[in-house]
């Protein structure tokens, strides 16, 4: 067996092969099944809602009696004023509709359930009693009378508090919801706990509502732009991709002759301000040579960083190269793919509608349960006791690994269509929609794969989350020490985590090209890219700060927008909760978009480098990849390098891609059966050399060069009493 059960390799088998869109076979079956009891579970924890009446609450409502609005209601044991007849009142009134509860974010007030919301403001109690005889609707507790109201010595406590502001019905929930705009800025410092100048939030609030066409005219302005961005990138990465190396070689040139420059002028000049202090002190402290020192630490420490980047440009000039040309061809995947847009919006879609279906049934989960009595305020609530409160628990573990697996089924469908687009030769012979050609593959074989890669995730994000909740929650009660631990934990966690995404996404790659199962694909795809240590680095670095520069074009651009179409309003405080609201839909659009790029840049990084691993060009051998990657292999030589462009006949056969290899972590080995038999050879590749040759070396210096740079010593008491006495005279 293999790791997490998937089937390894037989000692005796020696050939890897790669066979791209060839054989396809159902992979991890089991965890597919495990996913789908999961699911099951969640939707049998929805069906337990609606069975005992949570839903039902939640929708019509339900008063502080646990009483169900619009409904005949049974009896509950111990709560008075239960079991009433409700069919004609159907919506829930509040007596005090803005006593908020910032810290639990609910009403506290008494909730009954009326026949009628009051559409005019009621200053008096009489004008209670008229709405009452008129509409038929008691707005105060059930055992007072309508018509007594005024004279009643309980009309304080179980009546509203006056005025009743006017109210209005929502449209499902059955609430009676106040219109006045102040108990909406209540709602909003509930849901923020912003507690503050409630006329500035309402000013903001205004200037929301005021330019609410403007807001949705720049959300598709930026989903314009991120559409244009995502073409125009492949002609515009060389010119930022240079401009970056020219700022970080001219940035390190300019701060290491800073350095030396005010070591040089600290030498010449510095001794004119230095003072020694008296002969009676036995040991001379020059404050002048401590700063010398530090500054040349630092200036010799500069200049070694400087010709170690220097160094790193020159071998990398190549791999930066290939950066370029792998957003080249990125950008004619999407022309060739252009259902690859679409993406963002499906999987938003999906996410969005899993979301709300996520929060429904927490909402049911929320009025379901036993009926407890508040012992503060004496109001009935519904709440799940014994292990029925674990289903909370199993419905958030749901809501994180669900959404993983949306997410990484639009990986996977990305990668299958790469994956085409790159193993096919005659590009006119694609099919007619990769994009659905990769969603029906999925659908029928990698389901299992995508539930056990964001499982994976899971069980990493989980214990993250809990530790900021705890780390939230423990905020200025733990001492120093706790509290720095946690933040280890929680980066630590962070840090894995997009490790694994990324690992994941390659694995998606491997499984889209060889239908293998996720263990066995995670360990071909992590062999390739160790293999590849510094085109990852400089691809991911490099690539990364491009798309984050697409990403603020587009946030400034649609902000800058943003400004001259609010620019007529004179108030420029209600500028800025629209301003902030388009700035971040728009940084989450560029970011939905630009990371389908980035998802194609590194599926077809991996693809090239499978390409350049198993071919050469050679008859039978034939490149798969475009001719803008030719040049990133052309200096490596080889055979292909004689049979002109390397590209293979247009609409040649494809070729499973062998290798000699063992079943040892996937580590390749490319012997003779005697060397085998000998024992195994690792083969370090450029990369791995560049590695050890230069990275860590320059860690080892970075360290030894901090280990230096120590303070120096506090002066004693002496030294600071003659050095006071030199200064008096």
């Amino acid at each position: 067996m293999g790791c997490c059960g998937s089937a390894e390799v037989s000692p005796a088998r020696t050939k890897r092969e790669w066979r791209p869109l060839e054989d396809r076979s159902c992979t991890d079956l089991p965890w597919f099944l495990l996913f789908t009891v999961f699911c099951v579970g969640m939707g049998s924890i929805c069906s337990f809602t609606i069975v005992t009446g949570g839903a039902a609450r939640l929708v019509f409502g339900y008063d502080s009696y646990g009483n169900t609005c619009g409904r005949r209601n049974e009896q509950i044991e111990g709560v008075r004023l239960s079991g009433l007849d409700h069919t004609d009142r159907k919506f829930v009134f509040f007596l005090d509709p803005c006593n908020i509860d910032i810290v639990q974010r609910k009403i506290r007030s008494m909730a009954l359930c009326v026949s009628l919301c009051p559409t005019e403001e009621l200053k008096t109690f009489q004008d209670l009693r008229t709405f009452a005889m008129l509409n038929g609707s008691e707005l105060c507790s059930y055992e007072l009378a309508g018509h007594k109201y005024p004279g009643l010595p309980e009309r304080f406590s179980k009546c509203p508090k006056l005025p009743v502001p006017p109210s209005k019905p929502l449209p499902v929930f059955n609430r009676c919801t106040p219109l006045d705009i102040s108990c909406y800025t209540k709602f909003a410092e509930a849901v923020v706990t912003f507690v503050g100048d409630n006329s500035f939030l309402h000013r903001l609030i205004a200037g929301v509502a005021a330019s609410k066409e403007i807001i949705v005219g720049l959300c598709v302005l930026a989903l314009v732009l991120s559409m244009i961005i995502m073409v125009i990138i492949r002609y515009i990465s060389a010119i930022l991709v240079w401009i970056l190396t020219a700022l970080v070689v001219l940035g390190s040139l300019a701060g290491t002759s800073v350095l030396w420059w005010l070591y040089i002028d600290h030498r010449l000049y510095g001794n004119d301000t230095s003072f020694k202090v008296e002969r009676e002190v036995k040991e001379e402290v020059e404050v002048s040579r401590d700063g010398g020192q530090a500054l040349l630490v630092y200036a010799a420490a500069a200049t070694v960083f400087t010709i170690i980047l220097l160094l790193l440009m020159l071998f990398m000039r190549k791999r930066v190269a290939l950066t370029i040309a792998l957003f080249h061809v990125a950008g004619k995947v999407f022309i060739h793919l252009p259902l690859l847009t679409l993406q963002p919006f499906v999987t938003f879609l999906a996410l969005l509608l899993f979301w709300i279906y996520w929060i429904l049934v927490l909402l049911f989960l929320g009025t379901t349960g036993n009926p407890v009595q508040n012992e503060e305020t004496g109001l009935t609530e519904f709440r799940l006791t014994g292990p029925l409160q674990y289903l909370t628990w199993y419905h958030a573990v749901g809501l994180v690994w669900i959404s993983e697996f949306i997410l990484a089924c639009q990986q996977m469908t990305v990668a299958g269509a790469v994956v085409t687009y790159y193993f096919t030769r005659d590009k006119n012979r694609l099919p007619v929609t990769p994009i659905l050609s990769s969603v029906l593959r999925l659908l029928r074989y990698h389901l299992g794969t995508v539930a056990k890669g964001s499982f994976i995730i899971t069980l990493v994000k989980i214990p993250r989350l809990l530790l900021m909740y705890i780390h939230q929650q423990l905020k200025g009660k733990e001492n120093a020490c706790a509290r720095c631990l946690l933040r280890t934990c929680i980066c630590c966690l962070w840090c894995l985590e997009k490790c694994l995404n990324f690992l994941n996404q390659n694995a998606y790659a491997a499984t889209a090209i060889n239908s293998t199962s996720f263990c066995t694909s995670a360990r071909d795809a992590f062999v390739i890219l160790v293999e590849n240590a510094l085109r990852v680095a400089t691809i991911n670095a490099v690539g990364d700060f491009v798309l984050f520069l697409g990403k603020i074009l587009i946030v400034t651009s649609t902000a800058f927008a943003g400004v001259l179409l609010l620019n007529y309003q004179r108030d420029y405080a209600e500028w800025l909760l629209p301003l902030v609201i388009v700035c971040l839909f728009s940084f989450l659009v560029a970011h939905c978009f630009l990371s389908i790029f980035e998802i194609v840049v590194d599926v077809l990084f991996l693809c090239f480098a499978i390409d350049t691993k198993y071919n050469d060009g050679t008859a039978g051998k034939e490149f798969f990849m475009d001719k803008a990657l030719m040049p990133a292999v052309r200096a490596g030589g080889g055979a292909w390098a004689e049979s002109g462009e390397g590209g293979g006949a247009e609409g040649a056969e494809m070729k499973p891609m062998v290798s000699d290899g063992g079943s040892l972590g996937g580590v390749v080995r490319q012997k003779s059966s005697s060397e085998e038999a000998g024992g195994f050879v690792l083969c370090l590749s450029e990369d791995v050399v560049l590695f050890l040759c230069i990275y860590l070396p320059t860690s080892t210096l970075f360290l030894f060069v901090s280990l230096l740079c120590t303070p120096s010593p506090a002066p004693s008491a002496n030294t600071a009493k003659s050095a006071a006495v030199t200064a008096k005279f």
